[in-house]
Parts: structure tokens; C-alpha cells; sequence
């Protein structure tokens, strides 16, 4: 329930305009889209490895791949990129196909 209707009584004349409406419709859509590709710590791959792949596939910069690789490496996971899930897909595949585990979340 919308927290300015907590207070009102169910005979109030007060109505959300269409502004309002589409503006919770866009918040909502908007939020949807925001999807993180998460690469999870192994012991299987090399950093280099690691950050080789972040370079190709998620256009990192070599020093942000790095960081990247480093934070997985120390906390388990890391959301190495972050938008809709049909960018991110693709993404995620290919570093499947070079044996990282990454998923979608």
C-alpha cells in the first residue's frame, strides 16, 4: 500500500493522478533492468586468466579487472558488471565457455 494511503480514510476524495501512476510504472520498469553479473571464486583459474577474460568479454580496463579478480578472490563473489539481463547474458555465457563460474542476479 502506498505510504501517503495509510492515512486516509476509504471515503477520502484524495486520487492518484496518471503522473503518479506512470511515474511508479517507470520506477518499477526501471528497476527491473538493473540485473549484476557475478563471477564466483574457484580453484581452478589463474588471475590472469581471470583477468583476461573481464578485458575481453566485459570491456574492463586491465586495472579494473584486476581489482575485480582480487575482490573475488577475497570475498568469494563479485558483481563484475551490472545492466539488462540480455546484455549481461551473453556475457555471462562466454565466460562459462572459458570455465568461470558466473551467474546472473
Amino acid at each position: 500500500m502506498y505510504p501517503d494511503m495509510m492515512n486516509m480514510s476509504p471515503y477520502s476524495t484524495k486520487a492518484h493522478t496518471q503522473i503518479d501512476i506512470d511515474s511508479d510504472v517507470l520506477l518499477a520498469e526501471k528497476s527491473a533492468l538493473i540485473n549484476s553479473l557475478i563471477v564466483w571464486n574457484d580453484e581452478v583459474n589463474t588471475f590472469d586468466w581471470v583477468i583476461e577474460s573481464l578485458v575481453d568479454i566485459c570491456n574492463h580496463t586491465p586495472e579494473s579487472a584486476e581489482q575485480c579478480a582480487l575482490i573475488v578472490h577475497f570475498s568469494g563473489k563479485y558483481a563484475v558488471k551490472k545492466g539488462d539481463f540480455d546484455t549481461l547474458k551473453p556475457m555471462c555465457e562466454a565466460l562459462l565457455d572459458r570455465g568461470i563460474s558466473a551467474s546472473i542476479g
